[in-house]
């Protein structure tokens, strides 16, 4: 005789079978978004979708002529959502960014009263573009907006729509007339990640495909709410505590202290990832994983993640930099290690 189903049973599988819906959809939205941005799918484009739909921001580096804008543009059209371009240049000022109260009232100054006027920076999906040419104190009013989701002005406080990503991008080759992003801001970038120049074949697809003036973008695959509604279903994909341990050891692994009490009192190590990192890794983490069709992380789903996201924040001193030492050759020594933990 078939027990009766339990209340808890039938949400649970409502609940998969809304995720396994939306992530029949994102499926789609990859191949869409593929087909007009023709660069590395495992490297590039599904960490970008990820992390977008955890909410949380990426920072582009690569290239001039590599397509980040067209990346940006495609992936917010078929996400469904608005989206917003901020050409970073020296002479931007952050009221250009986040808006400005202007004056305004009837014939005659009657009426005269403040209006917020919104900047670009109210939008779903805003591409900063080459943001390392804004100057320091441009750079800073992002901060609170990619941290708080708000801005303020004049004493006033803005909420910025949702959901909300910042998409950052900069060149690494050409440093005049640029200002370095601090690691205050880096680390509120969850990833970094590399848009290297196409192979053979791709390139090949590029100039084949660019004979058109514009390129058409694809459509939409999901639309706002349902991307915060698969956002609030990854928060329900369980997170195992050898897991989370195992996180938290690989984190204390790349602190300064940690590497100088193993190496004779000379650290490689100047600064360290944050925890903010691994709050971020484990965001985007748990939506990889829903999207794999599982309520429940695996250690790959982690690793997978860890060199976009401690590559930019992790700061290794002259010496480990002389000797051709980088964040990637350290990771398989941290992650050993805390497999001990």
């Amino acid at each position: 005789m078939n027990e009766p189903t339990t209340p808890l049973s039938t949400e649970a599988k409502a609940m998969e079978a809304r995720a396994q819906e939306l992530s029949d959809r994102v499926v789609g939205l990859v191949d869409a978004v593929s087909s007009v941005f023709l660069g590395s799918r495992e490297r590039g484009l599904l960490p970008l979708i990820h992390s977008t739909l955890a909410g949380t921001h990426v920072l582009l580096e690569g290239l001039p002529g590599l397509g980040k804008t067209l990346l940006a543009r495609a992936l917010a059209a078929a996400l469904g959502i608005e989206y917003s371009r901020i050409q970073c240049t020296p002479d931007l000022m952050p009221s250009d960014v986040t808006g400005t109260e202007i004056l305004e009232g009837g014939e005659g100054g009657a009426g005269l009263a403040f209006r917020f006027r919104k900047g670009p920076i109210f939008a779903n999906l805003v591409l900063a573009d080459e943001i390392n040419r804004a100057t320091p104190k441009t750079q800073s009013a992002l901060l609170e907006a990619m941290e708080e989701q708000q801005v303020t002005l004049a004493g006033k406080t803005q909420i910025l729509p949702s959901p909300f990503s910042l998409i950052g991008t900069q060149n690494p080759v050409e440093m005049e007339g640029t200002f370095p992003l601090p690691e205050a801001q880096l680390d509120r970038f969850a990833l970094k990640l590399d848009v290297g120049y196409p192979e053979l074949d791709v390139l090949d697809g590029i100039l084949g495909s660019r004979h058109k003036m514009k390129a058409e973008l694809p459509e939409n695959y999901l639309r706002g709410a349902e991307i915060l509604e698969l956002r609030a279903l990854s928060e329900q994909v369980i997170l195992g505590p050898h897991l989370q341990r195992y996180l938290a050891a690989l984190l204390i692994e790349t602190q300064p202290f940690a590497d100088k009490a193993r190496h004779g009192g000379r650290s490689r190590v100047r600064l360290g990832a944050s925890p903010r990192a691994g709050i971020s890794i484990l965001r985007i983490a748990r939506v990889r994983a829903l999207l794999s069709g599982r309520f429940h992380l695996s250690r790959e789903d982690i690793d997978d993640l860890l060199l976009p996201a401690l590559a930019h924040r992790v700061v290794l001193g002259f010496e480990a930099r002389s000797k051709g030492v980088e964040v990637e050759t350290l990771i398989p020594e941290w992650k050993e290690r805390a497999l001990k933990v």
